[in-house]
């Protein structure tokens, strides 16, 4: 038999094209000679890791290693990597002989193919404008854009919500490569496979349930996911770390641990990722702006294995202060609109009353993948066991079913990266077994 048939006959589905979704992807292919198909919601792969400024421990730009991975999956043996972005799964069936699945996938209109050169004339004649949820909605795009300058495929996209169809197509009489069809429709169609991994990932805890951190009610409260689009030389402030309410850059700025994690009434578990995000961010602001004073306040810092070091690199800063405490209500000084709360230091017992300039919430990690259950149709018998909190705690190998990254518990990039090629040796062992690889 035809190893190399056989793996092709038997692909591999992963739900979700960010890192751990496309790092999955690329172990698989680059041990086998196996298809992998990878079903993304956004129209691009990479994820929220690309709206990241810099991640830790090296403080390296995301484009960096998204860079790599997008030459390996264009150089990926025969094609094996296939990718639908702006795409959801709507029905996974197990197929009667019991040797996979048959999985149905919805792609949204590609209203732009790839003769796009992202020249940008069709932005200029757009009348529309969106939020922008690449930056948080921190500021605004056309309704045809280009969601990021890492965006794989680099292509334009149309925001079906906002462009008016019916009464304007100056996108696509502006432009010269024939590269938009406004009349495009959706795709519905089947894959049968082998096995799935859902990396589906995660997003920020609604913060807004927290009503006494005022985000939402004030604009100088943001969250730590705003703060890196803030940072970001490709962000609304173009790299300036500016407030909100009036583009003022900040000197004293007050980092706020556990927004929603190690919550009973919230998130009830440490999102893992908090701590260093806000060491990270403390340091960066320190570097953009020299002057400043950032204060982190804590519950516990954890910073566990090697991180120790990163985090003595911020306790060497003197101008990074730390306070042991669990904020109280926030409110705002209307005048400056500055931010003033109350605090208690927990290691000198005494109670303060804080004043900042903006105010940075460690907002806790969401697993998506129990939202994105609730929205597929999945066949009886097919056992995908989720916890209270929302994270696969079982996933059922024996039926070739597996999770990668944030699906399972939360992860920095680079564990996430870990738990990928953890995933895809679960497949390729689940394979070997079934004589399918």
């Amino acid at each position: 038999m035809n190893e190399s048939n056989n793996d092709n006959e038997n692909p591999v589905l992963i739900i979700g094209g960010g890192h751990s979704g496309v790092s999955a992807a690329l172990e698989i292919t680059e041990a086998s000679d196996k298809k992998v198909y990878i079903i993304e919601k956004r129209p691009y792969l990479g994820g929220r890791v690309l709206q990241m400024y810099k991640y830790f421990p090296k403080l390296c730009p995301p484009f960096c290693g998204f860079e790599i991975n997008t030459k390996r999956i264009k150089s990926s043996a025969e094609g094996n990597i296939n990718f639908f972005v702006s795409s959801t799964v709507e029905e996974i069936d197990k197929e009667k002989n019991g040797t996979g699945y048959i999985v149905k996938i919805r792609q949204k209109p590609q209203f732009i193919n790839d003769n796009c050169t992202i020249c940008g004339e069709c932005a200029r004649v757009c009348p529309e404008d969106r939020p922008n949820e690449f930056n948080y909605d921190m500021d605004t795009t056309k309704a045809i854009y280009l969601s990021n300058i890492s965006a794989f495929p680099l292509k334009f996209t149309v925001d079906e919500k906002y462009c008016q169809f019916s009464s304007c197509k100056k996108c696509e009489e502006a432009c010269k490569y024939n590269a938009i069809n406004l009349n495009a429709s959706e795709n519905v169609f089947e894959l049968k496979v082998s096995t799935i991994v859902f990396a589906s990932g995660w997003k920020p805890y609604n913060i807004e349930k927290l009503e006494n951190l005022g985000f939402g009610k004030f604009k100088n409260v943001i969250t730590n996911v705003m703060m890196e689009r803030l940072a970001s030389d490709n962000g609304p402030t173009k790299g300036k770390i500016l407030r909100p309410s009036d583009n003022k850059e900040v000197n004293n700025v007050a980092f706020i641990q556990c927004a929603g994690s190690r919550n009973e009434n919230h998130l009830p578990y440490c999102s893992a990722v908090c701590c260093m995000a806000s060491l990270k961010q403390a340091l960066y602001l320190r570097e953009k702006n020299p002057s400043s004073s950032p204060t982190i306040f804590y519950i516990d810092l954890r910073t566990p294995g090697r991180y120790e070091n990163f985090l003595n690199k911020a306790t060497c800063d003197k101008n990074i202060k730390f306070n042991k405490g669990v904020v109280g209500k926030i409110s705002e000084e209307t005048s400056s609109n500055d931010l003033i709360f109350d605090v208690e230091d927990m290691l000198s017992g005494k109670k303060m009353k804080v004043k900042a300039e903006m105010v940075v919430l460690a907002v806790g990690m969401v697993p998506n993948i129990k939202d994105d259950l609730q929205d597929i149709k999945i066949s009886e018998g097919l056992n995908i066991d989720i916890d209270e909190n929302g994270f696969i705690f079982k996933q059922d190998g024996l039926n070739g079913i597996f999770s990668a990254g944030v699906s399972k518990f939360p992860l920095d990039v680079y564990a996430s990266g870990q738990s990928a090629t953890s995933s895809a040796l679960s497949v390729l062992q689940y394979s070997y077994r079934k004589g399918n690889g």
